[in-house]
């Protein structure tokens, strides 16, 4: 890290906000409070816009969707007690799903801290489990401190760090306003003549039946094009995560799509997997999965990984792991093999159309019909957030990614209400890029606040409720168990007057042709267009 020593007057939040600022973060979101006024007040100083969201946890999701979108840390500010143990599902979302956020928290003034107990809590051991570290700004080492916090949040596996900010500290004037850059990293790159790889490449020549197994990191690191390269040359069926979607085109030949949530989807490809000789697991990290993918393959010599870090799990053994940059190690991979036929049974063609079949739209109007019209106006350059429950399952299984990080989604966490937060942050990084949300209604009440955040931004988001008025995923769980249901009927909201009421356009549909020339004419607004979606829930009934 280089210093960058500062002669003027500067607060200890604006030594805080400048390095912020240096590692690249331009947007902060959260719920100011008394605590954090004078940090935000740095933060905007320093060019780092900060955002009102309604909740903190949902703030916590902007923060990730802009962490993604731009590659950069996001920042969540709360304030004191209620404030910060109000975004511990957004925390402990972004640790599963391994995003480099960093959480400034308001806490009580060291002088009265003993004394005083009002929302005072031990804020650093409430998260303790979900961040990679926490610590406390200190008026002499606040610059350090930051950068400290910035560095292992970036370092793999990428995850969350805390830091806790007391305002007498923050308005202080810094004696020492070190503002320290981010260290340049410099890493060797991995040749095709290295032994690691000449070793993996000879394994593959070996292989008649290869299959690639990729995941977020491999996305995260850029190596679509390695994957695809490699993939080509060796014939492999390319398997995913959700979050994996687009690596390669998954128009693709050799693209299988995502797995790890339809049992139907999986048991098609767990059999593929099964009858491979090799697979190879690309940045592949099973957070992702279900426990149908505990031990996808017994016998390990036929497991490779490559990965950033070592994983910390237990899901699979790999005999082989090569530790490395995954675009790099892939990019050396596919230089060093030779390109040859494989799969000589043509099992992945057969899978793929078995994959196909069980998507395929049953009815001009349902689920399967309205992700249709999703995915003919997104195109191939917008990018579409889904939030969880079986609208999820469904539209990560037919959903054709161009490419990669174009679907956000918590797949590791899988809380409810993440879409509509994640776009917020992902249009608000890339405000030119157009922006879907797609929502079931139990999601949407449950942080339908945020449509008051959307409005205030002025956002042009388009969002697309599913609104079967029913817990769905949860109601098929309980009427594959014998069970009655409980607890999972929705009344009939009117979403459309909601979100008139908050400012954007809303209008209910229940014909493929609206839903199209609805989608159409939302991306000519200036204001963000809500369209629910009207269906009955059994319209999910075998659809994975």
């Amino acid at each position: 890290m280089s210093d960058t020593n500062t002669s003027t007057a500067t607060r200890v939040a604006d030594t805080v906000a400048a390095t912020l600022y240096a590692y690249g973060i331009r947007h902060a979101f959260g719920m100011p409070g008394g605590e954090v006024v004078t940090l935000i007040d740095g933060l905007e100083k320093a060019g780092i816009a900060f955002h009102l969201a309604r909740h903190e946890t949902a703030a916590a999701s902007m923060a990730a969707g802009a962490s993604v979108t731009t590659a950069t840390p996001g920042l969540l500010v709360t304030t004191v007690g209620p404030g910060l143990a109000n975004a511990v599902n957004g925390i402990a979302d972004a640790a599963q799903e391994h995003v480099p956020l960093v959480v400034i928290s308001g806490i009580v003034d060291r002088a009265t801290r003993a004394r005083y107990t009002h929302q005072v809590i031990d804020q650093a051991q409430m998260l303790r489990p979900l961040v990679k570290a926490s610590f406390e700004i200190e008026l002499e080492s606040a610059g350090p401190t930051v950068a400290r916090a910035l560095a292992i949040a970036l370092t793999e596996p990428m995850g969350p760090v805390h830091l806790d900010l007391s305002p007498a500290v923050a308005a202080m004037m810094d004696p020492v306003p070190r503002i320290l850059q981010p260290t340049l990293i410099l890493t060797p790159s991995v040749r095709a003549a290295d032994p690691a790889i000449l070793s993996l490449a000879r394994d593959l020549s070996h292989a008649e039946r290869p299959l690639i197994l990729a995941g977020f990191e491999a996305a995260r690191a850029n190596a679509g094009d390695y994957v695809l390269r490699l993939a080509e040359a060796i014939g492999a069926p390319v398997l995913t995560t959700y979050k994996g979607k687009g690596l390669i085109p998954e128009n693709h030949p050799l693209a299988l799509g995502g797995g790890g949530l339809s049992p139907r989807a999986d048991a098609v490809l767990l059999d593929l997997m099964r009858r491979a000789d090799l697979i190879l697991m690309i940045g592949y990290d099973p957070i992702e999965m279900r426990l149908g993918w505990l031990d996808p393959v017994i016998d390990a010599n036929r497991m490779v990984e490559i990965t950033a870090a070592a994983p910390d799990h237990a899901m699979h053994h790999a005999a082989t792991r090569l530790i490395a940059n995954t675009a790099d190690a892939t990019s050396a991979l596919a230089a060093a093999v030779s390109s040859r036929q494989s799969w000589p049974d043509g099992e992945p063609t057969r899978a793929k159309t078995k994959l196909q079949a069980q998507i395929a739209t049953p009815t001009t109007w349902g689920p399967h019909a309205i992700i249709d019209m999703i995915q003919e106006a997104a195109g191939a350059d917008a990018l579409v957030t889904v939030d969880s429950g079986a609208h999820r399952i469904l539209l990560s299984q037919k959903w054709v990614a161009a490419r990669p990080l174009s679907l956000l989604q918590s797949a590791g966490f899988c809380t409810m209400a993440a879409a509509l937060p994640l776009a917020i942050g992902a249009k608000t990084a890339d405000p030119a890029r157009r922006v879907f949300a797609v929502m079931g209604d139990g999601g949407l009440e449950m942080g339908i606040g945020e449509l008051a955040t959307l409005r205030d931004l002025g956002r042009p988001i388009t969002i697309v409720v599913f609104q079967d008025r029913s817990l769905a995923l949860i109601a098929l769980k309980q009427a594959s168990a014998g069970l009655a249901g409980a607890g999972v009927a929705l009344g009939d909201t009117d979403f459309a007057t909601i979100a008139r009421g908050f400012g954007g356009y809303g209008v209910r549909v229940g014909t493929a042709d609206d839903l199209r020339q609805e989608l159409s004419q939302a991306s000519q607004r200036n204001v963000f267009t809500l369209i629910s979606c009207r269906f009955d829930a059994d319209a999910y009934e075998n659809a994975f």
